[in-house]
Formats: C-alpha cells, sequence, structure tokens
C-alpha cells in the first residue's frame, strides 16, 4: 500500500476513534429499568452521571429552603392549545409520554425555553406513593414532570440535555381526592398505548389545565435527570401545591401499561417508575414564597396556624376594648359619687 494510503488510513482511524464515546452506553439503549438487575442501584455501572453530584429528585425539607424574593411566577406561552394540533402519546417502556410542540415556551429562568415532553410517574395499586419530589419525608400519590431545553442555547433537546443549563422540568405533585378532567385528556388514552413502543395521535389540549393553584408557589434547585443517564444539567421548579385526581383516574396509570412489549412471553407491568430520592450535597432549595411554620408538636397545618393566630389577636383585641371600657366606667362612677357626696 502506498505510503499516502497508509497515511490517510491511519488518519481516518483516528478520527473513528475520537468519535467513540469514552463510556459507550448500552446497545440497547434502554436496557435499564427501576428494579431488578438493571434497577436503579446498577444504573451507574452504564450511566456514570447517575452516580455522580447533584442527583434528583430530592426530599424538600424545612432545613434547606431559602426564601428567594427575586423568583418570579413562571409565564407560560402557547400552553392554550385547541383540539388541533394532536399530540402524539407514545409508551416508550418506562412512562407514557406526550411530545409537545415547540411553540410551547417558559420564561421566567433566565433565558428561554421551549417545551419537549410530558409524562408522568407513579406506584402501584398495594402502595399508591409515586412521586420522585418527597416534600419533609412525605410522598404524593404521582407526579407529572414537563421537559424544556434552552433555546437560546440549543438547536433541540437532544443536543442541549448533557449542556450546562440545557434543560428545565417544571414538576407537578399529584394526590389523590377529586377527579380531574383536564388529566382524562391523557389517561382515556392509555390503552391505546399499553405496550411498550405503541403511539397514538390524541387531541391537542392546554397544558396549563395540569396546573395547579398558586402556580406562582414553587421550590427551585439545580439537578439531574431523574433516569438515565442522569445528566446533571437540570433546572428544577417544583410546585408547591399539589393537583388532585382521583382514585380512579389513578387507577388507570397503574394498570392499563405494560414496560415490555405485546409479544413479549413475558410481560411487565408499568408500575413503580419513581427513582428513591437522592443526596442533597450541600445544596439549597430557594422558595418563592415564605413560609407559616407549624405549631410546635401539633403538626397543624398553615392554614389552620394562621387562623388561630388571627382568632388569637382578635380576641386579644376585644378584651383590651372590655378592659378600657370597664377602667373608665369605674372612673366615671367615682367621680359621679365624688360629686354626690359634695
Amino acid at each position: 500500500m502506498p505510503l499516502r494510503s497508509l497515511h490517510a488510513a491511519a488518519v481516518l482511524l483516528l478520527v473513528v476513534l475520537k468519535e467513540q464515546p469514552s463510556s459507550p452506553a448500552p446497545l440497547n439503549g434502554s436496557k435499564w429499568t427501576y428494579i431488578g438487575p438493571d434497577g436503579e442501584k446498577s444504573w451507574s455501572k452504564t450511566y456514570p452521571s447517575c452516580g455522580g453530584l447533584l442527583q434528583s429528585p430530592i426530599d424538600l425539607h424545612d432545613d434547606i429552603l431559602r426564601y428567594n424574593a427575586s423568583l418570579r411566577p413562571l409565564a407560560f406561552q402557547g400552553y392554550n392549545q385547541s383540539a388541533s394540533p394532536q399530540f402524539v402519546l407514545t409508551n416508550n417502556g418506562h412512562s407514557v409520554k406526550v411530545k409537545l410542540p415547540k411553540d410551547m415556551q417558559v420564561r421566567g429562568l433566565g433565558a428561554r425555553y421551549n417545551a419537549s415532553q410530558l409524562h408522568l410517574h407513579w406506584g402501584d395499586k398495594n402502595d399508591p406513593h409515586g412521586s420522585e419530589h418527597t416534600v419533609g419525608g412525605k410522598h404524593f400519590a404521582a407526579e407529572l414532570h414537563i421537559v424544556y431545553y434552552n433555546s437560546d442555547r440549543y438547536p433541540n433537546d437532544s443536543v442541549a440535555k448533557d449542556k450546562p443549563e440545557g434543560l428545565a422540568v417544571v414538576a407537578v405533585l399529584i394526590e389523590v381526592g377529586s377527579s380531574n378532567p383536564a388529566y382524562d385528556k391523557i389517561f382515556d388514552h392509555l390503552k391505546a398505548v399499553k405496550y411498550k413502543d405503541q403511539e397514538v395521535f390524541i387531541p391537542g389540549f392546554s397544558i396549563e389545565e395540569l396546573l395547579p393553584e398558586r402556580p406562582e408557589e414553587y421550590y427551585r434547585y439545580r439537578g439531574s435527570l431523574t433516569t438515565p443517564p442522569c445528566y446533571p444539567t437540570v433546572l428544577w421548579t417544583v410546585f408547591r401545591n399539589p393537583v388532585q385526581i382521583s382514585q380512579e383516574q389513578l387507577m388507570k396509570l397503574e394498570t392499563d401499561l405494560y414496560c415490555t412489549h405485546m409479544d413479549d412471553p413475558s410481560p411487565r407491568e408499568m408500575v413503580n417508575n419513581f427513582r428513591q430520592v437522592q443526596k442533597f450535597d450541600e445544596r439549597l432549595v430557594y422558595v418563592s414564597f415564605q413560609q407559616v411554620p407549624d405549631l410546635p408538636c401539633t403538626g397543624l397545618s398553615p392554614g389552620i396556624v394562621l387562623s388561630v393566630a388571627l382568632a388569637c389577636g382578635l380576641g386579644i383585641c376585644i378584651v383590651l376594648v372590655v378592659s378600657i371600657w370597664l377602667f373608665r366606667r369605674r372612673k366615671s362612677s367615682k367621680k359621679e359619687e365624688t360629686r354626690i357626696l359634695r
């Protein structure tokens, strides 16, 4: 072989080697699970970031919370979609996902973030505590994630996902309570994507209907994707107030879906698809709201505490007014007695 050809071959080999990732992903890019030999305890063997710093989800407890007056309400743009255009609902083997149009944006994060997709995490019918984030150690029934990428810096979510400030996720905690018609716009179509890799078009709807009341109250911290490859590139916003869905709606999530393909001889139900809370590594969580502390040893809610405080204040005012009135009345009576004696 001529020397020039040998040199060209060597250059090509170097280029190919350079393009290979230092820690290649498995041939089956989705070969991870939440339990078993490929469960989350093994994720870091294939995805090193899963064992690194800034991991999510976390427990949101008082010791790490700091009020930040500069946090402003998020501004959601393009959320009020009509039934057209349609959304694509997919079973990806780990969750049920809705692909969102790029003209959906969120502002108030220091850059422009375009929507990518939303998905959910949940438990199972025997232990319906499937949220990823916890508050003071408390799990909620489920959790909704709306994923965005930094469109000021990157062209799409695939490029952004492992880059600095690449992603933002808005999280909604879900508890069991009243039926929620907005969530039926997803849940009513779950049986059409029962098995892995199935997808279906569903009518578009307003994503804003999925959000809780008082969305200006939230937790904010820097963390990671909660699934492999667990890149620590996510700016998290977790709404303080949960939304409610009915027990029947939650049951659809817990029973309608499978992690496996339709023809798999060993079908596995899609349940308990949430990651355990992670170490917080000396970080702080900033909150947009000022908390009313619970009364010692009572566990009373802030609303009850505030009501008690107002009632106590009103009672003190009434006592003061009555005391002043009695004092003045006695003083007036004494003056009248003195006048009569004279």
